[in-house]
Formats: C-alpha cells, structure tokens, sequence
C-alpha cells in the first residue's frame, strides 16, 4: 500500500482505526525551523473525534507525541516521528461484520484486492489515518507562515442541498472555527447543523462541499507537464476518505464562460516577483505554475458510507445478507474534514517550494 507522500517535504503514515496508535514519519523538513507543539495539538483537536454533537462520539483526546526530530523545538533536518495512541478504540463493535461488506465503504474492495483487511473500524480506509497528515500539515503550516505568511483557509461552504455565500475577503480561521458545523456564515451554519441533526436521528448521512483558499502564495511553484501544481493538490485532496470532486479556479462553472469572460488579465503591479490579475478563474495557477493570486479550490465529500439504517449488501461468500452497521460514525465527515483539507494543501506546498527552490534558486 502506498503510504507515503511528497516528494522532498514527504510524509509517510502509519496505523489502524482501531490498533494500538496512528502516526507519521515527516522526512525532508529543513533544519533549524522552530516548531510551535501546541499549535500542531490545536490542529489535531479541530480533527478529533468526539468534539460536538454532529460528529463521532468517540472519545478520543489525540494527545500528540513527537518522538525524533526536535531538538529545543528546532527541527533537526531528521525524520520527525509523531504518534498518537488510540484510547478509545472498541473492534467488538465490528465483530458482525468481519465478512460483511458495508454498501459504499471499502471493505469490499479492500477484500478483493489483498484477501484482508483490518476487520475493525476500516482500518486505514478510516478517516483516523488522516491524524498523521495533520500532524505533519501542521508544520507544514509553520514553514510556509515563517517563509511567507502563506494563509491556509478551509471550510464548509455546503451540507446536502443547504448553501452558503461566504466573502472570502473578509474569512477568517476565528469565522470559520466560531460554530460546530465551521460555516462562517452564522445563519446558514445553524440550518446546517439542524439538517445533519435530523438526519443523523433517522439514522442517515449526508455528503456537501468544503472550500479552501489561500493567501500570499509564493509564485513559481509547480512544474510543467505531470508535476503541475493543480494536479498534486488535486491528488492529495481526492486522496482524502470520502472524497468525490475536485475543482479550481472557476472549475466547472468556467465551462459555461466564452474565453473573453474566462480569461484572467494581466495588469501591472509594484510586486515584481507576482503576476496580477484583474479576475481569478485560474484559481491562482497557470500553466500548472502558481502565479502569486489566491489559490482557490472546492473539494465535494460523499455521505458517510457507514449508516445506521438497515441495507442490503453482500459477505465473502457473495451471499445476499441485511445489515444495519454499528458503532460511532460522523454523520457527516465534513466539520472534521476541514482540518484535514488545509493540511493536504500545506503538505502539498511545502514539497513545492522544497522543489522550486531544488531547481530555480541554485543559481542566480
């Protein structure tokens, strides 16, 4: 299984939903870059579970343990081992459906492909995986602050078929972390919030749409041809559980403009170093380059697949069972899988910036 992303800044993660711990070994961060641990634990406390009434119960404290790297918060230049240690995990929750394949979940597949799987929780299909690529985004976070003041904003712009119209000039994280659900707009936060509620009573799911945006990105990272810069955030993102769309700039929208009203003008401006713009239906990238405009993104989450209602799916043997799943599932993933966004972006970064500067700053 391929475990392992970036390709400088490269994180590798490890562990079950429900065995002993989950981590990452972060290699590839430079030497000598203070390292704020409380902030990598606040980030960490956006994922975890059991933190409001719309996500898991699981009552899990995620308390992080960095155990190589640092030396008096600086990091060495050596690979940054973190660890979190599961305290709440319950497999008998899963005893009944060792051979049961739940409808959507990747149980299925899992099978299919190794003939095992981690008969309980998931294993590494479930979201807990996702504690190593915040551990490891959260210093990402730092080096691209300290280089940059590079601002990673993440949040949910729609739940099932309620919508929100946020003005990103405006958003901030205290707007964005101000309620449960982390919509910043306060009156459509809490019709979301009574939606999942509902559902989640009658034992449903429900899917929408988290939008990321970042500010003061550094100009020149990406490459052309396969390594775009589009098309890695575009992998790391869908690499995420429960992923199902990807888009940036003006993404399928721009496929209703005529190239006059798509095209994004160049006018000049006193940062050299930067293109600027008049519009932004790029999102931030040309020519697979980021070009020093706000990178713009939407990323779409599926309902959550394990559901409290009663469904049809098959076992091992490809016999026809019904099956109505338990133990402690998020309703709806989106609230927690904010964290996880902006983490993936910053990881994604970070590796590009390490490549740019590999590349083009050898030389002047």
């Amino acid at each position: 299984m391929s475990s392992s992303f970036g390709k400088i800044f490269r994180v590798s993660t490890f562990g079950e939903s429900h065995g002993g711990a989950v981590g990452v070994i972060l290699d590839g961060c430079p030497p000598r870059l203070k390292v704020d641990i409380n902030f990598i634990q606040s980030e960490l406390d956006r994922r975890r579970p059991g933190q409001s009434k719309i996500t898991t119960p699981r009552n899990e404290a995620d308390k992080i343990e960095i155990l190589s790297g640092l030396k008096g918060g600086l990091t060495l230049g050596t690979p940054i081992a973190m660890l979190v240690r599961n305290k709440d995990q319950r497999p008998r929750d899963y005893n009944d459906l060792n051979q049961i394949f739940r409808p959507s979940h990747a149980d299925g597949t899992y099978h299919l492909k190794y003939g095992i799987q981690a008969g309980s929780g998931g294993g590494r299909a479930s979201a807990r995986e996702t504690i190593g690529r915040v551990a490891g985004g959260a210093i990402a976070k730092q080096l691209l602050e300290k280089l940059f003041n590079t601002e990673i904003l993440a949040w949910v712009k729609r739940i099932h078929d309620i919508d929100s119209n946020v003005d990103k000039q405006s958003i901030s994280m205290s707007r964005i972390d101000s309620n449960i659900v982390r919509c910043p707009d306060e009156k459509v936060a809490l019709k979301m919030i009574e939606r999942i509620k509902k559902l989640q009573k009658e034992g449903d799911s429900c899917g929408g749409v988290i939008e990321c945006l970042v500010r003061n990105v550094p100009s020149g990272l990406g490459m052309p041809v396969f390594d775009k810069l589009e098309a890695d955030l575009a992998k790391a993102l869908m690499s995420l559980p429960a992923t199902k769309g990807f888009e940036i700039g003006s993404g399928f929208s721009g496929t209703y403009l005529t190239g006059s009203q798509h095209n994004d003008q160049f006018i000049s401006s006193d940062d050299i170093g930067k293109l600027k713009t008049v519009s932004n239906n790029s999102g931030g990238i040309q020519g697979g380059i980021s070009n020093g405009e706000n990178i713009e993104m939407k990323i779409a989450f599926k309902p959550t697949a394990t559901i409290a209602k009663e469904q049809r799916t098959i076992n091992a043997e490809g016999q026809e069972v019904l099956m109505k799943a338990k133990g402690r599932h998020d309703p709806c993933v989106l609230p927690r899988a904010v964290p996880m966004v902006d983490s993936m972006v910053a990881l994604v970064l970070a590796d590009h910036l390490l490549l740019h500067h590999a590349q083009c700053d050898l030389i002047k």
